[in-house]
């Protein structure tokens, strides 16, 4: 169990640990079964899950068994529009599923690089791409808010339900752009705040851990994006998104505090 600590009291380096520690745990699981618990998980049924958020069948089949973790709030690779030949960077990657995706998006000539802090996820996502037989993806360890990546080296950045567990979500953005090609643009789903969280939750670190208690409202993403330069700024909620948000935690509906957005920027 996470020790409990109010929010407040936390530095980042507290934050990252009680992250780094939850995942760690999910990637280590010998067969997944526990990542649905009060994690972004819908549903025992990963497939089912899985389509719930966006994905199809296509998606489904066309990755190998062990990249799904059935641990976000969308499907970032249906919104970034991706191309043959472009660079592809995913922010807290996981074990690779999305950026397996990625790769088919791209193809050959194209390169996805995925980046997790955690190293479980990151060696997880390693034996994937063996798995999987893909050679244009690669996943690199480090954090969101200072990214492995040379500048202005990225067409595309997605990422799922990873942003709002960064405790300095601004610097997020600033790495984001300044990896990004001029052009290049941002792609991710994420939850969003629509209402104040209660004391409880807001303090739970078992509540950060699950993608509940450190997301941002539209208001202070928008501000963050605009502060750091991004253009052509757009955040969409996703109605549909509140039946698997109420799954999220058995005591309250937190459909009542948060809704699954489409984030999306450009770089001028």
């Amino acid at each position: 169990m996470i020790e409990d600590r109010p929010t407040a009291a936390r530095t980042a380096d507290e934050q990252r640990r009680i992250v780094r520690e939850r995942y760690a745990e999910i990637a280590t699981d010998a067969d997944g079964s526990d990542c649905c618990e009060s994690d972004c998980c819908a549903s025992s049924n990963l497939d089912a899950r899985t389509r719930e958020l966006g994905y199809d069948d296509a998606d489904l089949d066309s990755v190998t068994e062990g990249a799904n973790l059935g641990l976000g709030c969308g499907n970032p690779t249906a919104i970034a529009g991706l191309a043959d030949g472009e660079t592809v960077l995913d922010l807290g990657s996981g074990a690779g599923f999305d950026c397996f995706l990625a790769a088919r998006a791209v193809g050959p000539t194209g390169l996805v690089v995925g980046v997790d802090m955690t190293p479980e996820m990151v060696e997880k996502a390693r034996e994937n791409a063996i798995r999987n037989e893909v050679d244009h993806v690669e996943f690199r360890l480090g954090e969101i808010e200072h990214l492995p990546m040379a500048d202005g080296t990225v067409d595309a950045i997605i990422s799922n339900c990873v942003v709002n567990l960064s405790p300095d979500k601004q610097r997020v953005f600033e790495e984001a752009f300044r990896v990004l090609r001029p052009g290049g643009r941002l792609a991710i789903s994420d939850v969003v705040r629509t209402a104040p969280f209660p004391d409880e939750v807001r303090d739970d670190p078992e509540a950060l851990a699950a993608c509940v208690s450190g997301a941002a409202t539209i208001d202070e993403l928008e501000r963050w994006l605009d502060a750091v330069g991004f253009d052509a700024i757009s955040i969409t909620p996703k109605d549909d998104s509140q039946s698997f948000i109420r799954t999220w935690d058995e005591t309250r509906d937190l459909s009542e505090y948060l809704v699954s957005s489409v984030i999306e920027a450009r770089k001028p």
